[in-house]
């Protein structure tokens, strides 16, 4: 069995995967979430989106926002303003899908996280290079491999 994984071998409609990976995000420097139990989102030409469960969340660091987005698979997403350590504020760069549509139940109480706007994220103690284009949040490492959905001139895969 191999180590990696493409994304062209991802499913279209994606799938939820719990997964046991250290998943860390650092910001200001400190630890902002230090967790086992995430879910991977994956989807045909994507890296996957690590969503963490709100618990294991610094307390403070989520602010509701207004506006939504829409995805044709899980639904509506609303965002959160991530208001770091030392107050500094990063705007949308944090959401969830309260109600998701069926079939990403799972997704309820866990938020994901836009790796470029973070200081670090990291998978396993890798860190993690962020998907291109700004909008699709995917966490790449060097156990997934592309090409990936994001970056100029890849909108209509």
């Amino acid at each position: 069995m191999s180590d990696t994984e493409s994304v062209w071998d991802y499913p279209r409609p994606p799938v939820v995967v719990p997964s046991e990976e250290h998943v860390v995000i650092e910001l200001d420097g400190e630890v902002v979430v230090d967790t086992r139990r995430s879910l991977r989102v994956l989807e045909t030409s994507h890296p996957p989106v690590y969503y963490v469960p709100q618990d294991a969340v610094a307390a403070g660091l989520l602010r509701a926002v207004p506006g939504t987005t829409w995805c044709e698979f899980k639904g509506t997403a609303s965002y959160f303003d991530v208001v770091g350590p030392g107050g500094r504020l990063l705007p949308r760069s944090a959401w969830h899908y309260p109600r998701p549509a069926a079939g990403f139940e799972a997704l309820v109480g866990h938020v994901a996280f836009y790796p470029d706007r973070m200081e670090r994220c990291s998978v396993d103690g890798e860190t993690v290079v962020a998907q291109e284009g700004g909008f699709y949040g995917g966490w790449i490492t060097s156990r997934v491999t592309g090409p990936f959905k994001g970056a100029p001139g890849t909108r209509g895969w």
